[in-house]
């Protein structure tokens, strides 16, 4: 039986690499100083390419600590990588948060080799307010600190529009049905009628107009304990 061809190895990544460098004019060399490719043109900064098969937290690390020797540091790796492919979007914004730059390279012969996909820049995010009040809002509504930080809980996560909701379940478990102006007035909640209108959970039930009630399903998610929302 013929043996398995061996898979693709970093150093493949350089050949088509220092072909495209090299046509740009840099004197291209490997493996300088722990680096694996220095590109040089005339009295230019140094261009360095840390050469990875996959996207992953080490290449970021190494590429991270070039920025020591040059503003133009940037992480090559294949065309086809699929750890890059699966979360792009996301890891093109960490490298300019990181001001680093991507290169994508054919390992096989392709009309178009290498692609510079990101250029090493500094990086200025803008704040989106609407996104910050949401934030902020959402943090001064919720009463207590109900969820575990970097957990969500079976029944999910207690947003401030669910400790409301929780809070008229409880009246409506503890006082049978109900109009929705006694329910406002009682728990001095002016959007009660429109939280059991809406009914996102599928807690409440108009049993008839202006009145409501708890379902089954808004008793069970009650809790046991008085343990907090």
């Amino acid at each position: 039986m013929p043996k398995n061809e061996a898979g693709p190895k970093e150093s493949d990544l350089y050949p088509p690499l220092k072909t495209y460098l090299s046509a740009q004019g840099y004197e291209v060399k490997g493996e300088v100083q722990g680096c694996d490719v220095v590109a040089i043109r005339g009295k230019e900064p140094p261009v360095v390419i840390e050469l990875k098969l996959v996207f992953n937290l080490n290449v970021i690390l190494q590429a991270v600590e070039r920025i020591a020797v040059s503003d133009h540091i940037y992480i090559g790796v294949p065309r086809e990588c699929k750890s890059l492919k699966r979360d792009f979007k996301r890891i093109v914004k960490l490298l300019r948060l990181l001001g680093l730059g991507l290169i994508c390279i054919d390992i096989h012969p392709s009309p178009v080799p290498v692609e510079v996909v990101l250029d090493p820049s500094p990086y200025r995010p803008r704040i989106s307010k609407r996104r910050r009040q949401r934030l902020l809002g959402e943090f001064q509504r919720r009463i207590g600190d109900p969820n575990l930080g970097g957990t969500a809980t079976r029944k999910g996560i207690m947003t401030a529009y669910r400790q409301r909701a929780m809070a008229i379940a409880r009246y409506l478990h503890e006082s049978g049905p109900c109009k929705a102006a006694e329910v406002a007035k009682a728990l001095h909640e002016p959007k009660a009628r429109n939280i059991m209108y809406r009914n996102v959970y599928d807690w409440f039930e108009r049993v008839r107009p202006g009145v409501y009630a708890l379902t089954e399903k808004g008793r069970q998610a009650l809790p046991t304990t008085t343990d907090g929302p």
